[in-house]
């Protein structure tokens, strides 16, 4: 096997390979995993009853699975990662911060996997402390990044197979607990609209924040594929799996024993298949985090970080094992603000992104690879839908401890929904600024 040796480079006409249904492989089994899973163990934590918290899943899902699907398509045409193509609305230099925070989510994300990993191999090794099961889980992860886009498609199209069974029998298995399931009472800690929302928005958070990345795994593809097909077979693939994998938490949290962490919940509700179980979890958790590694590389090519991408995997994968170490103490306390934070910034990005390539047509490569400096059309319409975005910030959302609540945040009952607000605010913007644009040079 030879590493590959392309980044953020325009992947040559000769080059291209693939069918569009590869993708659907890519997102199934990139999304069953345990970070979904845990998604499940939001709405009984907070006790939304078991209707409306499928509801909020699924609305969530079918919702962030659009907005990553259409992402997604913009690959084969354009030829390069997502943060790149970005450059054309943006400018070279007005995409930096993009870029930065999207380095910073995926180096999250990749966090966030290696201590849940970390947590399953320590069930099935007892003794063996976190940092060496940590530092296995991301030597291997960062071996496969290293190698590149053809070894990682080719890994998530196996383990789609093995994930895939595992889940399927975790599912029946939770079924079988049917009147522990109806016999579930919960206790809200907020009315049902608030508790709705928040259940929403960290499901849509979790499969809309693989859209700063989607077409890092499409460019490849070559260029007259079609965009329908390919998001529909990515919305498939990342909706089906994350919905699934989020009802399968839910109702293991259901039927656990109160207070027990997701994996071991797992483990126990699996009964005689709770090792299998732990087995998914670790290989769910590196499914995802390939992905999470590679983008995180394409982010810091795009910041004109003049490293090789190898030396940037090795570099993000040490990363996120010292966050690791230095945060899994203390996990579940974030991990849901950790989500809901991510469609703050991400939201607007692609609201500014969607329209150029879409509605305005921007899609020649020289366009991304001759942006200029900065378009301020651009820069503007996302820091202006930022800021309003940020005054709906309901009071469920906190800041090192500190509740932060937008002083709109009561139009909606406290219910947290400035993240849709921020995208219709970028996108209003970003139209009316480019209209005014090309009037002015039609002049």
């Amino acid at each position: 096997m030879i590493p590959e040796p392309y980044s953020i480079e325009h992947i040559p006409f000769a080059e291209r390979h693939g069918h569009s249904r590869q993708l659907l492989w890519l997102w199934l089994a990139a999304n069953l995993t345990i970070a979904d899973y845990a998604i499940g163990f939001v709405p009984v934590a907070l006790g939304l009853s078991v209707g409306p918290a499928i509801l909020a899943l699924a609305l969530g899902n079918i919702l962030g699975g659009l907005v990553l699907a259409w992402s997604a398509a913009m690959g084969p045409a354009a030829g390069y990662p997502q943060m790149f193509i970005g450059r054309r609305a943006f400018g070279r230099v007005g995409g930096y911060l993009p870029a930065a925070l999207n380095w910073l989510s995926t180096a999250g994300w990749f966090t966030v996997n290696t201590i849940l990993g970390t947590f399953a191999i320590q069930l099935l090794v007892s003794g063996l402390p976190f940092w060496v099961a940590a530092a296995i889980l991301v030597f291997v992860q960062t071996l496969l990044v290293i190698y590149g886009h053809n070894v990682i498609q080719e890994f998530e199209r196996y383990m789609v197979l093995v994930l895939g069974l595992l889940f399927a029998i975790a599912t029946v298995i939770a079924l079988t607990h049917g009147s522990a399931i109806a016999a579930w009472h919960p206790r809200p800690i907020a009315g049902t609209l608030t508790l709705f929302a928040i259940v929403l928005a960290v499901s849509f958070s979790y499969i809309m924040s693989w859209s700063p990345y989607a077409s890092d795994y499409s460019r490849y593809l070559p260029e007259i594929t079609s965009r329908s097909y390919i998001a529909i077979y990515v919305f498939i693939g990342a909706v089906v799996a994350s919905f699934l994998t989020e009802v399968v938490g839910l109702l293991v949290a259901i039927i656990a024993p109160t207070g027990a962490t997701p994996i071991a919940a797992l483990k126990t509700v699996m009964g005689g298949f709770g090792a299998f179980a732990v087995v998914a979890v670790i290989l769910g958790a590196t499914t995802a985090n390939v992905l999470n590694l590679y983008s995180n590389t394409m982010s810091a090519k795009v910041l004109d970080v003049r490293l090789q991408r190898w030396h940037l995997a090795m570099i993000g994968g040490a990363l996120g094992l010292v966050l690791a170490l230095l945060g899994y103490k203390n996990f579940t306390q974030n991990y849901e603000n950790f989500l809901i934070v991510l469609d703050y910034w991400i939201m607007p990005w692609l609201a500014v992104v969607l329209l150029d390539f879409y509605a305005f047509g921007h899609r020649e490569p020289m366009g991304f690879s001759q942006a200029v400096s900065v378009n301020w059309n651009g820069v503007i319409a996302w820091l202006i839908a930022l800021a309003v975005s940020l005054l709906f910030i309901s009071e469920r959302f906190q800041v090192l401890g500190l509740k932060a609540h937008g002083p709109l945040a009561t139009w909606f009952g406290d219910a947290d929904f400035g993240y849709f607000i921020g995208f219709i605010v970028a996108g209003v913007v970003y139209l009316l600024l480019s209209r005014g644009a090309a009037r002015g040079a039609q002049r």
